[in-house]
């Protein structure tokens, strides 16, 4: 752990895009736990609405981060597109907070602020550039590494903004305090960043449509469908928990966000060590047995029936949920290694999917059973994936192997 730090501190070419991903994860951190609010209960949205929006942004979202990492490999550096979304950044999230209005609000969530979280991509893939240059191990420690720094932000920031907004009679400053944090994104990459985020010793010329296709191959896209099963897990549960919580479990809403908020703090060291174990076993592997841990997790939770239940399995949630952010980063950009841009636009790619498949998944548990039940339905889902994770490696091992 001491030598990644040391070497995020050392090398510029990974300290700014880690220094960013600390201030970027601020935009999220100060706004996704209001937006439904602000938009709903302050400006009026329907739920049907609302929803829709949610939907079509991530479209935009998951397009954008393609489109760039595509053309990122192109350029000779990141740093322009990195300096453009901060700007589409700081006005979506500045006129959200400045102007209370519907229109301005539908628009900054459809457009300027799913372009702004592309960001999140585009600085890991220019953490890739570089590390694409050392060995497997010590590249997959430092990803890790930078993801728990990114958790711990993440983990900091909603009580310190509830802290300040607890007496105000609007959350749109959240949306404010997003907007200074793609400021300092901003800021971070145009007087640190000179030359930083480059593509490489030369910027790949392939087309968009060529290298589009890389994505389709079956090769890479039965494995960002599994990967993306996996990380819907942890979006069901997100879903699920406090449910269970304040229901099955009779606990409250501060229950809620006392164990979102512990569990986010206990994901940033069990990263790192996920991180340390990818330096000796496989990938494929580390995830396959963190993923088997969340599974155990989402089926001793569907037996919760106290709030000491469920507080028993947060370090078996905290564990779990570590390796299911943290470890896919390194296995779907290497899935297309040659290319960081386009690589690391499978993390958006893999949201999106993960995302649709937890909302199935609990649509369908819930129509057949109750919310315990569903965490049955989405330990037994993890399981499958987990299943098909092992064969596609397992064939692609046996594939190398000399006839």
């Amino acid at each position: 752990m001491s030598s990644s730090f040391a070497l995020i501190l050392s090398d510029k070419r990974i300290r700014i895009p880690t220094v960013t991903l600390v201030a970027l994860a601020f935009t999220y951190a100060s706004t996704v736990p209001y937006q439904s609010i602000i938009g709903i209960n302050e400006l009026g949205l329907s739920n049907g609405t609302y929803s829709a929006l949610v939907f079509l942004s991530a479209i935009v979202n998951v397009t954008t981060s393609l489109t760039l990492g595509i053309w990122s490999d192109r350029l000779k550096e990141r740093r322009p597109l990195v300096l453009a979304l901060s700007v589409a950044g700081i006005i979506g999230f500045g006129s959200i907070a400045v102007i209370h209005s519907p229109a301005v609000f539908i628009f900054s969530t459809l457009l300027l602020v799913p372009m702004s979280n592309s960001t999140y991509s585009l600085l890991f893939a220019s953490l890739r550039a570089r590390t694409n240059q050392m060995d497997r191990g010590r590249a997959a420690a430092i990803t890790a590494t930078v993801r728990a720094l990114f958790s711990g932000s993440w983990a900091l920031a909603p009580g310190l903004i509830g802290l300040y907004l607890v007496n105000s009679p609007s959350m749109t400053p959240a949306y404010g305090i997003a907007a200074v944090a793609s400021l300092i994104c901003f800021c971070l990459y145009f007087f640190f960043a000179p030359g930083n985020g480059t593509a490489g010793p030369a910027a790949d010329q392939t087309g968009f449509f060529a290298s589009l296709k890389r994505i389709f191959m079956p090769y890479v896209l039965a494995r960002v469908v599994v990967i993306s099963l996996l990380f819907g897990l942890q979006r069901l549960n997100g879903m699920l928990s406090p449910l269970i919580i304040t229901h099955a479990a009779g606990g409250t809403v501060v229950d809620v966000g006392f164990m979102a908020g512990l569990t986010a703090f206990l994901e940033m060291p069990f990263m790192v060590m996920w991180g340390m174990a990818q330096r000796r076993f496989r990938t494929a592997h580390v995830l396959a047995f963190g993923a088997l841990i969340y599974c155990s997790y989402l089926m001793l939770l569907g037996f919760a029936s106290a709030r000491w239940h469920v507080y028993a399995l947060l370090l078996l949630n905290a564990c779990g949920a570590a390796a299911i952010l943290s470890v896919p980063i390194t296995y779907l950009q290497d899935l297309i290694a040659d290319r960081p841009g386009l690589g690391s636009s499978l993390i958006s790619l893999n949201s999106f999917i993960g995302t649709g498949i937890a909302a199935g998944l609990f649509a369908f548990g819930t129509s057949l059973t109750d919310y315990s039940g569903t965490a049955f339905v989405g330990a037994a889902a993890g399981l499958a994936a987990i299943g098909a994770l092992l064969y596609l490696e397992s064939s692609r091992r046996q594939a190398r192997q000399p006839a």
